[in-house]
């Protein structure tokens, strides 16, 4: 055979005639986006064996760089980075692999994937030819690929596909940068299909798309249109959805969004009908643990992620096989006639119950004693104090004028609790920047409590910095001489837990504790009644961020995070303290919404 065009004649997967073909045979990828990082590890099997059971024959993960090397040279592979045995686990359980490298990635994820310390540095231009960036990109492929490399299907492994950049025709035109990802991934040893994703507009694909590399199409609807369009385009390609938005995230502030099995459904069928190959995006979405949401922007205002990924995806965030899995499943099963495999049993869940909480230590003085000072003339930024995610406590002492005089804090990425004297006094965001306070010609203690809530993954403000970028105004007079308190809550020990509960001092909100004993093992969902604002952990574990706005309501908390006996969920509430927590024995992800996205 005649090898495809933009891939080695190794490749399983090759393309003739309008055709996808797998060891020369007619095939259809039946693919769905599960992500490593978004699930336990202890439960990326069972995960697995659940897409299996749904009908489909691949799984698909990007790689999110900043999961892997959050510190510049610190790489890990281990543990939960353990992407060689994540994609072992898959093959053993009967499914092909699609690598997403990226190493821009999207996926409503911090930073779209990449590292704060690289989109922080000065001057940085990201997903371009700008010589500093590639250079980054290549020290990272340095160490990702020769992992990726072994996996490839043409060395026994499964790994069938590699995807060139990330719908980079949304973001920008620089051919010369995506010509130079896909040389990049071919110098070091990619010999599987090599494509590229992008939304089905003929901006989008002018922009993201490369001769000579399968252009495929994401999205949520009129699946015939994009086919069309791709084929106008791309005479003797197969039509490949690379992603199939069955359902869709959620923003804090929002409704739920989801999608009915019915609608979801039918455009599947249409997809596989016309003989197209298709990932579900996601097949199982997972979880935001700890600090990783990212956030979108939109009409001036930040819309940050919430922390549940479940995006009403057919197989939920806790496993539970949805009338959306079973609908997906009849479908296709009946485009491939195979044979159907066992459905996997329901995971066990702890029982119900209601936990009472423990005040332990008031807000500013917990946050005090738990971390270090940096002293500046201006505000610094999260970049500037060499952190990624989390709170900075910014404290100074001007002078406030008799009388009422503004404060404005100008760059505020992304929202502040401002306190004078102690005492709360309103809250700022990227939006609302200033506030009204009362002055009398004294010097007065202003606390300003910075939190990032997620860094922008999509779009022209992608890689934006965290923090006060500008400054801090009382009236037209800059406020000089900062205190910070570096509060990169993501890389806490279990020591700076324990010394922030044992802080002391009193108030309506700071850390809490609840403690329950679980009997046997087996998922929960976490509710925090009558709280404000937070973040919680489970055994120094960060589950991520709550926070009554909504719509999410519980917190998923997997099994393998409750210890046998004894637990204690450790509770930073920014707000007003509750009385009380709940163990649940199912998800409130908020109200719902039916939602599908299209382009025009």
């Amino acid at each position: 055979m005649t090898p495809t065009p933009g891939t080695s004649s190794q490749a399983l997967l090759t393309y003739a005639e309008g055709e996808l073909r797998r060891a020369g045979r007619p095939h259809q990828v039946l693919a769905g986006t599960m992500h490593y990082f978004r699930v336990h590890p202890d439960h990326w099997r069972d995960r697995l064996e659940r897409l299996a059971a749904m009908g489909l024959n691949t799984v698909d993960t990007y790689i999110a760089w900043n999961f892997h090397e959050r510190r510049p040279g610190d790489r890990r592979f281990d543990g939960w980075q353990d992407i060689e045995r994540f994609a072992r686990t898959a093959q053993e359980t009967g499914l092909d692999v699609i690598v997403r490298p990226g190493p821009y990635i999207c996926a409503e994820w911090d930073n779209g994937g990449l590292p704060a310390w690289l989109t922080d540095r000065p001057g940085m231009r990201l997903r371009s030819s700008y010589a500093p960036y590639l250079e980054e990109v290549a020290h990272w492929f340095d160490v990702l690929l020769p992992r990726i490399i072994p996996l490839q299907a043409s060395r026994g492994g499964p790994v069938v596909a590699v995807q060139v950049e990330n719908e980079y025709g949304s973001y920008g035109d620089d051919h010369a940068y995506m010509e130079w990802v896909r040389d990049a991934l071919v110098r070091r040893g990619v010999t599987e299909l090599l494509y590229t994703a992008d939304g089905p507009t003929t901006l989008m694909l002018d922009g993201g798309t490369l001769p000579g590399v399968l252009a495929t199409a994401t999205l949520g609807s009129r699946a015939d249109q994009a086919a069309a369009l791709l084929r106008t385009r791309r005479d003797g390609e197969p039509f490949v959805c690379a992603e199939f938005w069955n359902g869709w995230f959620d923003h804090w502030g929002e409704r739920h969004h989801t999608r009915s099995a019915e609608s979801a459904a039918d455009t599947l069928a249409e997809i596989l009908a016309d003989g197209g190959s298709v990932s579900l995006y996601p097949a199982h979405g997972g979880t935001n643990f700890g600090l990783w949401a990212g956030a979108n922007h939109a009409d001036g205002a930040l819309q940050p992620t919430v922390t549940s990924y479940d995006s009403d995806a057919p197989v939920a965030e806790h496993g539970a096989l949805t009338p959306k899995f079973h609908a997906f499943r009849e479908k296709l099963l009946a485009a491939t006639d195979a044979p159907p495999r066992p459905l996997p049993p329901s995971r066990p869940l702890l029982a119900p119950r209601s936990l009472p909480v423990t005040p332990e230590s008031g807000l500013l003085t917990a946050l005090e004693a738990v971390s270090g000072t940096v002293a500046s003339p201006h505000p610094l930024s999260f970049g500037q104090l060499g952190q990624s995610s989390g709170l900075v406590l910014y404290r100074a002492h001007p002078v406030l004028p008799p009388g009422l005089t503004e404060l404005t804090v100008t760059g505020l990425h992304d929202r502040v609790q401002v306190f004078v004297d102690g005492a709360a006094v309103g809250v700022l965001a990227r939006e609302t920047a200033s506030l009204t306070l009362e002055g009398a010609g004294q010097p007065v203690r202003l606390e300003l409590l910075l939190e990032n809530q997620g860094r922008i993954n999509y779009g022209p403000l992608l890689g934006q910095g965290k923090g006060i970028l500008g400054g801090v105004r009382v009236e037209r007079r800059l406020v000089h001489n900062w205190t910070m308190f570096p509060l990169p809550l993501d890389e806490w020990a279990p020591d700076d837990l324990e010394r922030a509960t044992a802080a002391g001092g009193q108030g309506t909100s700071g850390f809490a504790t609840a403690r329950f004993d679980a009997e046997g093992s087996g998922d929960t969902f976490l509710t925090l009644p009558d709280f404000g604002k937070g973040f919680v952990w489970i055994n120094d574990f960060l589950l991520g961020r709550y926070w009554n706005l909504g719509p999410q309501a519980t917190l998923y908390v997997p099994a393998p995070l409750v210890a046998p006996g004894a637990n204690r969920l450790t509770l930073l509430e920014l707000e007003r303290f509750g009385d009380h927590v709940e163990l649940r024995a199912g998800p409130d992800l908020g109200e719902p919404e039916e939602y599908i996205e299209s382009f025009s």
